[in-house]
């Protein structure tokens, strides 16, 4: 697969620019085309005006907003994007514009070249069937704003190759979305249920079952949202929600059509008066099985059709809405009886609406969905294995490690697989473990469920590490607790930039439980991983490489060639190469024998320069004392047994670890998202 550089942008409006400044931010060339010089400046001074923003707000430097800029190139003429590697279009939603805009730039860019439309409302084939090139043309459906929001539909058409849609896949990774890959259909997957919710929100204001504010406050609570939905309207914009649901309805039927009065309301010219009386409580429930009934229907049947799995859907809600769940984890909530008598009552309101088949066969197995959040995909000789909850950044929880182990097993006996390969889906190859799960075994005094889970995942990451294929983690970004230990147990740990790694559990009140000390000491030696694993500084790609712990750091397009280096190289061992680069040494100190207890104790630390021992102090301040010291003793103990005895003893220090009060404090707070308050006591 050729490599992508250059981006072309044909639109400079919100969503046109929004993508440039995206794409811009993740480091390639952009060229964003507009009609007249006055639409591409109104579109740079947009991009400006965001980022300076973000300048207010630290979430960029001045120097690096300046590079952002500095890659964005604005034009009126279509020959500045000749020799792109990919073309986004994000022109208004008109059929004969979008047309004649790719036919002229079938004329104009090289053969290489791929074509992408951003539409909302029309078939991807439509377009591509009026080009020479419609194996190069796909759907790239990005939501607002594009700049922010982590979701983005790829649309492939009957004729789009394997390659057109590798490169799409590529590119969305590279510039830090979260792709779910949808079927060429109205509406795509997300549109398809978001759009009849708008439309039944004023079908329900209109026969009267509540004012504005009562389905308002109805849909938040059906969907955690902290918008409602007319609210959403009036931001979103009425005419756009009317010209999307006349595009549905006209595919769809009049099911999915534009309500008279959402109609009324945009020849009005006017928004929904939000506050037109009190929210009216005994309406609420009725208004919440009215919402679900159509969005878990309507959910239904796109995976009935084949339009998208019922994993990708929950993506698309969480991370595209912004729902607090997806529509099948809300079935799952609801249970299935009370989601089949929502979706029937739709069905006898609406009769062009058919019951879906896969919720009549779930009631009939009487059981919750079982979701895929682990994938595995065999490719000649690599087998590769995606942790898919990139809305929770692929957190660790009991299905999560039950089908990792699924998966490899299956890998591990595939005659034809050498190297087994595990990566995160979205931003984060594995952001920790889902912390909610302890603190709930916790309350329930259920300690010996904390550590039958641990067991488990300690199972899996000895057989991943002794395993005879090649493993193989890769690193394309933030690795925390325990999917720093998960890579750790793997042979070989490959990253890009984007790669990190660190150890924050003392922060929260516990201690690395996945044999994370136990394996970063023997890389990298006891002192320097106390200071990693005390202090939660984080590890950056490069410091990684340096100190042995990654193996390669590459390009994102350089890994597949790099996984197949490493399967034609002889094994090694990980352990064998201990190396400490210069820079560390004084890090290191800090957490010698000798120093240890001062440095645990917050005192002035013998023969380590002030700035550092004051930025240490400061570190080590933040955490649980009960944990550092816990910590501390466990690597201590550790230090002369094998791996296996060192996981046995970790494991038995795990009642008395999750017992003491700072650890349900510092959990609690993860979640709550406050600075925990430790004691240093115990419960």
């Amino acid at each position: 697969m050729s490599q992508i550089s250059k981006i072309g942008i044909i639109g400079a409006g919100h969503m046109g620019s929004g993508i440039a400044q995206k794409v811009a931010q993740e480091g390639f060339e952009v060229v964003m085309i507009d009609m007249t010089d006055e639409y591409v400046q109104r579109g740079m001074s947009t991009i400006k005006g965001i980022l300076q923003s973000g300048i207010k707000r630290r979430i960029f430097t001045r120097e690096q907003v300046d590079t952002f800029l500095s890659r964005i190139k604005g034009s009126t003429s279509y020959q500045d994007v000749a020799d792109a590697d990919i073309v986004v279009e994000a022109v208004f939603e008109d059929r004969d514009v979008k047309t004649k805009l790719f036919q002229k730039l079938d004329d104009i860019c090289a053969q290489k070249t791929i074509f992408a439309t951003n539409t909302s409302s029309f078939y991807v084939k439509e377009f591509a069937d009026r080009i020479n090139r419609p194996d190069r043309f796909i759907g790239l459906h990005y939501f607002f704003h594009p700049a922010k929001n982590r979701l983005l539909e790829i649309i492939p058409h009957d004729a789009t190759s394997q390659d057109t849609i590798l490169k799409a896949e590529a590119f969305a990774r590279l510039h830090g979305k979260t792709a779910i890959t949808v079927k060429d259909s109205p509406g795509f997957a997300v549109n398809r249920f978001f759009i009849p919710c708008s439309n039944e929100a004023c079908r329900m204001l209109e026969e009267g079952m509540g004012n504005v504010a009562t389905i308002d406050e109805g849909s938040k609570r059906a969907f955690g949202i902290g918008m409602g939905w007319f609210d959403l309207l009036n931001v979103t914009g009425i005419p756009l929600a009317v010209h999307a649901s006349e595009s549905l309805g006209g595919e769809l039927g009049l099911f999915y059509g534009t309500p008279d009065i959402l109609q009324a309301q945009m020849e009005k010219n006017e928004d929904w008066e939000l506050n037109d009386g009190p929210v009216e409580e005994d309406k609420i429930d009725a208004i919440k099985d009215r919402f679900y009934g159509i969005c878990l229907g309507v959910a239904a049947t796109l995976v009935d059709e084949g339009v998208a799995t019922m994993e990708d859907v929950n993506i698309g809600a969480k991370l595209g809405l912004r729902w607090a769940k997806g529509p099948f984890e809300i079935m799952n909530d609801i249970g299935i009886e009370k989601t089949c008598e929502v979706v029937e009552a739709i069905t006898k309101k609406y009769p062009g609406f058919v019951m879906p088949k896969i919720l009549l066969e779930q009631r009939a197995k009487g059981m919750p969905f079982r979701f895929r959040v682990v994938n595995l995909d065999i490719k000649e000789d690599t087998a590769w294995i995606t942790i898919n909850r990139p809305d929770a950044m692929n957190a660790l929880n009991e299905e999560v490690m039950t089908q990792l182990a699924e998966s490899f097993d299956i890998a591990e006996k595939h005659s034809d697989v050498k190297a087994i390969v595990f990566q995160g889906a979205g931003k984060a190859f594995v952001a920790g473990a889902d912390i909610q799960f302890f603190v709930e075994n916790i309350h329930a005094d259920r300690i010996d469920h904390i550590e039958a889970f641990t067991r488990k995942g300690h199972e899996l990451l000895l057989k991943i590490e002794n395993s005879a294929k090649k493993t193989i983690a890769l690193l394309d970004g933030l690795s925390l607790g325990g999917g720093s230990e998960m890579s750790l147990a793997c042979q070989y740990i490959l990253a890009t930039q984007n790669g990190s790694m660190g150890f924050p559990e003392t922060g929260i009140g516990i201690i690395p439980g996945l044999g994370g000390m136990i394996r970063i000491q023997r890389i990298i030696g006891t002192e320097l991983a106390k200071y990693f694993i005390f202090t939660g500084a984080p590890i950056p790609a490069n410091d990684a490489l340096d100190l042995g712990i990654f193996y390669s750091v590459v390009e994102p397009d350089q890994v597949e060639s790099a996984v197949q280096q490493i399967i034609d190289d002889p094994a090694r061992d990980k352990y064998g190469n201990l190396k400490t680069p210069g820079r560390f040494n004084e890090m290191a100190a800090a957490f010698a024998p000798d120093n240890i207890t001062a440095t645990l104790n917050g005192n002035d630390i013998p023969g380590v320069p002030e700035d550092l021992c004051s930025r240490i102090k400061k570190l080590l301040g933040r955490k649980s004392a009960v944990a550092l010291q816990m910590a501390n003793d466990v690597m201590d103990a550790q230090i002369p047994m094998s791996i296996p005895d060192a996981v046995e003893y970790e494991l038995g220090t795990l009642d008395t670890l999750f017992r003491t009060e700072d650890a349900l404090e510092g959990l609690s707070s993860a979640i709550e998202r406050r600075k925990p308050v430790f004691q240093g006591g115990k419960s």
